[in-house]
């Protein structure tokens, strides 16, 4: 099944609990949550106290995507705020075996991002840990980018990687997607698409979310 995740980051901060009700009356199956420090990546963003307000508006799936830097300070205020999945970067700690293991023992689901320029093979040993993969299409930081058709490989590098493995993995991909290719990254092994102008800005959600369907 193919689901649909809008990224937060392209709503009307103003009024975010409204803007997820929308999403979710539009078939969204997850809500995308970007996560920033300022150090990671070159923009900040919301943290857990946003995600706990937010929380009793919606009964979407929290995909909250951490670009912080050594995401374990934070796993556990995450989790309690109302996480359902955590992803971390690959690139943002020195352990990230160690943080995939917490943040299945805090109770959530545990993603794991690599940005464009990072092989997938240097995450092969670390899909056991994982309900979930994050391909990077775009640099991480801000929305609005355009998508990166170079990034089409490491999508089915991951899902060929899932499949030896044995295991069913989510294999997500966040980064300037519309509805005119996602096919592409369908077709290359995704499963759950993160889009953020592309469904907030539309005049008819609905029916973008079921257009990113493929």
């Amino acid at each position: 099944m193919i689901k649909v995740s809008p990224s937060i980051l392209a709503s009307d901060f103003s009024k975010l609990g409204d803007e997820l009700e929308k999403i979710e009356k539009a078939g969204a199956d997850y809500a995308h949550i970007d996560v920033m420090d300022g150090v990671f990546v070159p923009n900040i963003t919301i943290g857990p106290c946003v995600i706990k307000a937010l929380r009793p508006r919606s009964g979407l799936v929290f995909d909250v995507h951490l670009m912080i830097t050594r995401p374990e300070r934070y796993l556990a205020e995450f989790a309690k705020a109302g996480a359902d999945l955590n992803t971390i970067h690959y690139e943002s700690t020195e352990d990230p075996a160690s943080a995939l293991r917490e943040i299945r023992g805090l109770g959530c689901r545990a993603g794991l991002s690599i940005k464009p320029a990072t092989d997938p093979e240097a995450i092969r040993d670390l899909i056991p840990l994982c309900d979930l993969i994050l391909v990077m299409t775009v640099e991480p930081g801000f929305g609005g980018q355009s998508f990166m058709y170079d990034m089409i490989p490491h999508i089915g590098k991951v899902a060929q990687m899932t499949r030896e493995a044995g295991l069913d993995v989510e294999i997500e991909v966040d980064g300037g997607i519309s509805p005119a290719h996602v096919g592409l990254v369908l077709d290359a092994g995704a499963n759950v698409i993160v889009a953020g102008s592309a469904v907030f800005k539309s005049e008819d959600p609905a029916a973008t979310i079921a257009a990113l369907r493929g």
